[in-house]
């Protein structure tokens, strides 16, 4: 048996941690795109309390791959940028609802952290829904 260098396995990847992480993977994961403005509803314990709570911001930066995959997520509160992390795949994480579609040019957007007011806007993306042929009518003459 050939001995593995470190990169090929890293590279290759092992079968046997692919097949535990797949059992513990969501089936369908949140559809968003960078730049998006997104509500991530994430459960929080508390004792023996639990409640769902909403957390509402801009999708700055994804990361990872597999079941290690985040995105982070940046809200103004009282005048102070605040960012959070979260693991797509946590059972934690309950949904990802899309509010708004952005407009970018980037895969990670930190330069929104350097701005202030207007300008941490970002454009919004209209999106344009493919509207289909309407046949043409008959001539009431004919």
């Amino acid at each position: 048996m050939a001995h593995l260098d470190l990169r090929e396995y890293l590279i290759m990847g092992s079968p046997l941690l692919d097949l535990v992480e797949k059992a513990y993977m969501k089936a369908n994961p949140p559809e968003y795109h960078i730049g998006d403005t997104v509500d991530v509803r994430c459960r929080i314990v508390e004792g023996s309390k639990e409640r769902i709570q909403t957390f509402n911001g801009v999708v700055i930066a994804e990361g990872g791959s597999g079941i290690s995959s985040c995105i982070t997520v940046r809200r103004i509160v009282g005048n102070e940028g605040v960012e959070r992390k979260f693991p797509l795949h946590s059972p934690n994480v309950i949904g990802i609802d899309i509010k708004r579609r952005g407009k970018v040019r980037r895969a990670k957007l930190y330069f929104l952290r350097d701005r202030i007011g207007k300008a941490r806007k970002l454009r919004e993306l209209r999106v344009q829904h493919k509207k289909t042929a309407k046949p043409a009518m008959a001539s009431a003459g004919a």
